[in-house]
């Protein structure tokens, strides 16, 4: 806790920042939100990454916004992410659990807010999944120029030319923007990764592989390293896309009338980070630029925030209509520079794949611990993961051959266990299981009531196998109706009704 002298201080300076900000109580506020697409928190400059230079334009964005230690996802893969962002509502309650269209909504979108308050919305890449059916509402998409021709998706001054072409048609309409911006990279195909030729969207630095970085929950191989330079290549090319959408808005004036949010839908594409609810999957650099309000350069290291907050922040902030049945609550006071209660951890949902292969699972992770539930491992039934595709994955399951810790590191990823509790300050990369730690069974005990609690809360439907997650004949006709209502979608190609938004 802050001594009284140092907050008193501190105050001052907070409210000399806002009597100094260009900002007036009559400009409209705009909106610009920028999503990378499968990068790593860790893979940021600000963030800690141990290579230098892969971000400097989200490193200069961080020095004039306000940016969360302790920030998450709910979800490891990207439509199911993405739509808790844009609903307020974890996976079970927007009905969007895997890569597929929910027409049937009971609820706003944070297209349907911004339109409904006078904005002009506009969006670019992601764009079916990004809400829960397509085509949606906005205004204007971005995925084509005026002229016709279609901006590629790895071609990072697009993005700027897209963010140019929103300004110019909310001024057209006379409106103040909310615009969404999705960059693809880092998301495969990593840069260089054509089908043919030479790959024409060259990053402004390219890393080899002798440079880069091993995360710990990878093996430190030549293959795996080559791919993750790939990587780290490609977050260097959203970093180029973020960029050119800063410039871009720069060159309109309105940056001081116009609030700015960053982050990543997720981990990155490789093995035990995409896919999957572990620390580094659902860790996301959020940073906020809110003229008048969030002082530059600063940092929360206090509150845990998540996706499933930013629709009522936003609102809150933007003055729209807040909808009353949300998960999520607004952090708008923490931008304000005030704490909140109740901001001790956050809850991670993931249920199934793009192939509609079911691998529910549900966490709850504190600043200390990580507890996941895995209802679908029995020892037999594979982990479904777009992962399982890059050459890291390939390269670790040869290694498995003959060195029995790379093993027991594919079996993990393949079979998982029942339930699974890492300490997240001593053990980030998620490589012990305190599971059957005699030390850290109260600390077990408390993840699952809290985790418990929250599902009965939220209407979770997997709340009450959970509760007999030791009968393992519960687990398995919980797992063979979900597989089997996910099959009948997929062979019927109609969209999914159920969930929709419940009535709290």
């Amino acid at each position: 806790m802050l001594s009284r002298p140092f907050a008193f201080a501190a105050s001052w300076v907070f409210l000399l920042w806002m009597a100094i900000s260009p900002l007036t109580a009559q400009s409209p506020l705009n909106l610009l939100v920028i999503t990378v697409d499968d990068m790593s928190c860790d893979s940021v400059g600000v963030y800690g990454c141990q290579l230098a230079d892969t971000t400097p334009n989200m490193d200069a964005f961080a020095r004039t916004a306000l940016r969360f230690e302790y920030a998450h996802v709910q979800v490891g893969n990207c439509m199911p992410s993405r739509n808790v962002m844009w609903s307020g509502r974890y996976p079970h309650n927007n009905g969007v659990e895997g890569f597929y269209q929910v027409r049937k909504i009971q609820y706003p979108v944070l297209c349907d807010l911004a339109r409904s308050a006078g904005y002009f919305t506009a969006i670019r890449h992601k764009i079916s999944h990004s809400t829960p059916y397509s085509p949606y509402a906005w205004d204007l998409e971005l995925d084509q120029l005026p002229g016709g021709s279609r901006p590629h998706v790895k071609d990072a001054e697009s993005y700027g030319d897209s963010m140019r072409q929103a300004i110019a048609a909310s001024e057209e309409a006379g409106k103040p923007f909310c615009v969404l911006i999705n960059i693809s990279d880092p998301h495969k195909p990593f840069y260089s990764e054509v089908k043919q030729g030479v790959d024409p969207h060259v990053p402004s630095h390219v890393f080899q592989a002798e440079e880069v970085p091993v995360p710990g929950f990878l093996p430190d191989d030549p293959a795996v390293k080559q791919e993750l330079a790939l990587y780290y290549s490609s977050v260097r090319r959203a970093d180029d896309g973020v960029g050119k959408v800063l410039q871009a808005l720069q060159e309109s004036g309105l940056d001081d009338r116009t609030l700015v949010l960053f982050l990543s839908d997720h981990g990155m594409p490789l093995p035990f980070a995409k896919t999957q609810l572990y620390h580094h999957s659902t860790r996301t650099p959020l940073m906020v630029r809110w003229p008048g309000v969030t002082p530059p350069d600063s940092l929360d290291q206090r509150h845990m925030v998540s996706a499933v907050d930013l629709l009522p922040t936003l609102a809150e902030i933007m003055h729209w209509d807040i909808p009353q049945d949300l998960d999520g609550r607004s952090f708008a006071a923490l931008l304000r520079g005030e704490s909140q209660a109740d901001r001790e951890y956050i809850v991670k949902e993931y249920n199934e794949n793009s192939g509609a292969k079911r691998n529910p699972m549900r966490a709850l992770q504190t600043k200390d611990y990580l507890y996941i539930f895995n209802p679908w491992s029995d020892g037999k039934r594979l982990m479904a993961t777009a992962t399982n595709g890059t050459s890291s994955w390939r390269r670790m399951k040869m290694m498995a051959l003959s060195n029995s810790e790379v093993a027991a590191r594919v079996d993990l990823m393949e079979h998982r266990v029942l339930e699974e509790l890492y300490d997240v300050r001593e053990d980030p990369d998620c490589l012990v299981n305190l599971i059957n730690s005699a030390e850290h069974e109260s600390a077990a005990n408390e993840l699952r009531e809290r985790l418990l609690e929250h599902m009965r809360s939220s209407g979770d439907p997997l709340a009450e196998v959970f509760e007999e997650r030791g009968d393992p004949s519960v687990l398995q006709a919980y797992m063979t109706s979900v597989q089997a209502e996910a099959d009948a979608r997929r062979k019927n190609r109609n969209p999914r009704q159920r969930p929709q938004a419940r009535k709290k």
